[in-house]
């Protein structure tokens, strides 16, 4: 029996896991990345590698999303990575706090930990994904993807200013109360809102469905349009993941802000990331739609805006003023949100655009060739800001230095965005013989 399709109501307790996600994912990324850094005065490699494990175990989610296409039900494997995401996120902070006395047993819980976590919001977030591609009527599935991205925006949004307002005055069994806190309330949401979505059975797989995951993954590399879009999103993404990692220990080093202070920075750029994915969803009102100039056009514009903003995030260390770095890390993340939100329309409407089957295997390259990127991004930036403050001496160069290349990313990225093919075209290229399709490419 075919499974309903999924309403709005459902879309949005979908949506909910989302947030769950992002509540959870974001301490990692900022709050115990910029504790690390400056209360713990540890090289800004170390919570580099942590971050770059985590994103690191994800490039098995070709393989999750392939198992999500042969069907089975999805919602065990988003309650089990809710829970061992949450179990991580714990882990971090307990291997964090320990840290302090015990560096080598709190590094190896941290490392742990942060594995864990990337297992747990990889296997979660490929199983929504996969069940809004099979379970969402065609016409809404990018509205609904692009609701679902801005609810795990807004779990970043909410859960970084309220951690930071409980943090001050920090401590560092402060850190594991509101962790654990965080963790719990979010497990708790997300399972109340994904038990009972799959109330029908499964849809039977046939044969030709199931090939071996090698032959699916192959197939799908052999798209054109697959290949393009992979290889924007690993540069996008190397060039957001870079500046994530950064922004927190910049204001610390630079304009002296306490951990609280900090992580409601992060909030206020991830509230600037919210406000430019709604903006550009209801201002591109074809997304998903037969207008893709439109998409291109958001993307392309995002990230330029992105690199232009980067830029001032740069020179407001040399101004001095906090004010400058508010504003310019809001901007930043509203421009950071305008290019995602139409890169997802984009991805929704190119998931469903290949070989019928697939959509979650095509997924799933895209989340490995995010992973990938976040993973080299967290390394590469804080090698780079280490490396420099070596050789320069001075912590607001080599924060700028970095800065300043990351924008230069996002140029690039701008270009590769001009490239995109549409659905309409991607779907001739997969309906041409391989042969011809490859000759074009």
């Amino acid at each position: 029996m075919k499974a309903a399709p999924l309403g709005w109501p459902g879309i949005i307790r979908l949506g909910l896991v989302q947030t769950a996600l992002g509540a959870i994912v974001v301490l990692m990324t900022s709050t115990i990345n910029r504790v690390m850094v400056v209360e713990l005065a540890l090289p800004a490699i170390v919570p580099g590698l942590l971050v770059a494990s985590h994103y690191a175990i994800q490039i098995l989610r070709p393989a999750w999303g392939y198992g999500a296409d042969v069907g089975g039900r999805r919602t065990p494997w988003i309650i089990g990575g809710l829970a061992t995401l949450a179990i991580g996120g714990v882990g971090a902070a307990l291997g964090t706090a320990l840290t302090a006395t015990n560096p080598v047993a709190g590094l190896a819980l941290a490392g742990l930990a942060f594995l864990l976590v990337g297992v747990g919001a990889g296997a979660a977030g490929t199983s929504v994904l996969a069940m809004l591609a099979t379970r969402v009527a065609p016409q809404r599935r990018a509205a609904a993807a692009t609701t679902v991205w801005v609810m795990m925006i807004l779990g970043f949004a909410v859960s970084a200013p309220i951690a930071g307002h409980y943090l001050d005055p920090f401590s560092q069994q402060r850190l594991i109360v509101v962790t654990a806190a965080v963790c719990g309330i979010a497990f708790c949401v997300a399972t109340l809102a994904v038990i009972g979505l799959e109330t029908d059975a499964p849809a039977p797989v046939s044969a030709h469905q199931k090939p071996p995951f090698r032959d699916a993954f192959t197939q799908v590399w052999r798209e054109p349009a697959a290949r393009q879009f992979t290889i924007f999103i690993f540069v996008s993404m190397l060039a957001y993941s870079m500046q994530e990692l950064l922004v927190e220990p910049f204001a610390g080093v630079v304009f002296s802000m306490t951990p609280g202070t900090t992580t409601k920075l992060a909030g206020l750029q991830h509230g600037g990331v919210l406000l430019g994915m709604i903006g550009v969803a209801l201002a591109a009102t074809a997304i998903g739609g037969p207008r893709l100039g439109s998409l291109r056009m958001w993307t392309v514009g995002g990230c330029l805006a992105s690199s232009a903003a980067l830029i001032a995030v740069a020179a407001s260390g040399y101004v001095g003023l906090a004010s400058g770095l508010r504003v310019s890390v809001f901007a930043l993340g509203v421009a950071n949100g305008a290019f995602a939100v139409a890169a997802i329309g984009s991805m929704m409407g190119l998931a469903a655009a290949g070989a019928n089957s697939r959509e979650g295997t095509r997924v799933g390259l895209w989340g490995a060739a995010q992973a990938i990127a976040f993973g080299c991004g967290g390394v590469f930036a804080t090698m780079l800001v280490d490396i420099a403050k070596l050789v320069l001496g001075a912590p607001l160069s080599a924060y700028a230095i970095v800065f300043v290349g990351e924008a230069g990313l996002f140029i690039l990225s701008a270009l590769l965005a001009s490239r995109i093919a549409s659905p309409q075209t991607a779907r001739a290229t997969v309906a041409m013989p391989a042969h011809v399709a490859t000759a074009q490419s």
